[in-house]
């Protein structure tokens, strides 16, 4: 009885992950998730008692709302954009339950069985799970130090794919970002061919090092059209604010938002309205302030996670250096299955990882892994990135 959209699709071993790691003897470098510690607890008690002492505006965010989301929550995000470049009305903006939903309605609009779809490899586990409930053709594309390799994605537009994934900023799971000439080579490959790239941005606000490049959305330059454009944004308050609110939101050209409308009207009618509320105010009371708490933070678990790796691990390991986001990229000797490793290193190391191999979509990358930096105590990171080390010098040498 059960469709074949619903039968292509596959468990998450991140979900799966999260509960063998959450026991407290595990080290966990697996989830990707923000640290619980640097939640504005207070902040957030202060605005939900004044949003319920208002009772104008406590009985409004317990209501109904309108499918598109609240009007001064989307003013928010479209000032917002505009302070890094990307210039866009409120009409270009679409609330969402966090940017997964944005994938799952996107993949919705834009795929079907047998439709190619480009993207990186390694890629995001979570969008390839709402992509292959249309049950499309995955086009990988590889990438270098600079973002994706360009004749690899041209050669993917020029055999007829006209949609393409792509996160340029501090990329779940590798931690890479796209260097400024290879944003604008990509846009334009794909304005040649009449492309849509899904931009997703979860982490490009969680930057650590440098100056920030501008988004794909923001070279995208539409020239005040709101029906024009390359580049559809997705976007979320999960990393920076909380991930319980659920508010994601996408940014997109007028007519693709009057189609998302549709279906949202179609699936829950609208975003929660007291988180809507909560998340607006929350926002316009913590940032930019907060952002730099974050940052300092997670920049001070990199850096350790990175000494630590540096210190401990063979040369036959690399691993990425990333200016942002939560998470380095490990590739190992080419006889160590990152499978069957996470499974020693459970028991014997007492530390959990992602496999690298789930974010490929041809399931190459088996002598790769995951690591997140986001969770876990300076003491913690240091001494599990040595049980680590020494445990894939063991295997390695067997």
């Amino acid at each position: 009885m059960i469709v074949r959209d619903a039968r292509a699709l596959i468990a998450s071993e991140i979900r799966d992950l999260l509960k063998v790691a959450d026991r407290p003897e595990i080290t966990s470098f697996a989830g990707g998730v923000p640290d619980p510690s640097l939640f504005p607890l207070g902040d957030f008690r202060a605005v939900y008692s004044d949003l319920m002492a208002d009772e104008a505006a406590g009985r409004r965010s317990l209501q109904y709302s309108i499918s598109e989301g609240l009007p001064a929550l989307r003013q928010w995000i479209v000032d917002d954009l505009a302070s890094s470049g990307a210039v866009r009305s409120v009409d270009n903006i679409l609330i969402t339950c966090g940017a997964q939903q944005g994938l799952d309605m996107l993949a919705r609009l834009l795929l079907e069985p047998g439709r190619e779809i480009v993207v990186e490899k390694p890629s995001y586990l979570g969008a390839m799970q709402a992509f292959s409930m249309r049950r499309p053709t995955y086009v990988g594309v590889n990438m270098d130090e600079d973002g994706p390799v360009v004749a690899e994605l041209e050669a993917a537009f020029k055999g007829g794919a006209r949609v393409a994934y792509l996160a340029p900023d501090f990329q779940n799971p590798t931690g890479r970002s796209y260097s400024l000439e290879r944003r604008l080579a990509v846009l334009e490959i794909a304005r040649q061919h009449g492309a849509v790239i899904l931009e997703d941005a979860a982490y490009s606000r969680l930057i650590y090092d440098g100056d920030a490049l501008p988004s794909l959305l923001a070279l995208d330059e539409t020239h005040g059209d709101q029906n024009a454009g390359t580049v559809i944004q997705l976007g979320t308050f999960s990393k920076t604010l909380v991930p319980a609110l659920r508010i994601g939101w996408l940014c997109a050209p007028r007519p693709v938002i009057e189609r998302l409308v549709l279906m949202k009207q179609a699936g829950d009618l609208h975003v929660s309205t007291i988180n809507q509320e909560v998340a607006l105010r929350a926002a316009r009371k913590l940032f930019p302030a907060h952002l730099g708490i974050l940052r300092d933070a997670y920049r001070t678990k990199r850096d350790t996670m990175l000494a630590a790796l540096d210190e401990f691990m063979p040369d036959s390991v690399t691993y990425t250096r990333p200016e942002g986001g939560m998470f380095i990229w490990l590739t190992l000797p080419e006889n160590i299955d990152s499978r069957q490793l996470l499974e020693q290193a459970l028991v014997d190391a007492q530390v959990a990882f992602v496999p690298g191999q789930a974010f490929f979509c041809d399931q190459s990358g088996r002598n790769t892994a995951r690591l997140s930096f986001a969770t876990e105590k300076l003491d913690r990171i240091r001494a599990g990135i040595e049980r680590l080390a020494l445990l894939i010098r063991r295997v390695h040498n067997q």
